[in-house]
């Protein structure tokens, strides 16, 4: 009997391994059902005194206050962010 030889590339096999980890860290960030104020800067990169200048209050941003700490539901942020994104002027 003769064994199967199978030769793969590395750019493919790199291809393929940061496709899958890419996958991954989608799934574990849609895990988190809100975020608050930390994780919302983290996401956008964009430090809390310039999220709350540009669009914090922005009547269609979500947002919830309890106690005195701000959430913001992930999914629902998300997608303003994409939309408010696009409105902005591109220099």
């Amino acid at each position: 009997m003769q064994g199967i030889t199978m030769q793969l590339s590395e750019e493919l096999v790199d291809e393929v391994l940061r496709s899958e980890i890419r996958k991954k860290l989608d799934e574990v960030q849609v895990r988190h059902t809100y975020w608050d104020m930390k994780e919302l800067c983290q996401q956008t990169r964009l430090c809390e005194n310039t999220i709350k200048e540009n669009f914090f209050y922005d009547s269609r941003f979500p947002k919830f206050k309890i106690g005195r700490k701000w959430l913001f539901p992930a999914e629902e942020a998300k997608k303003f962010l994409l939309i408010w994104l696009k409105e902005q002027p591109r220099h």
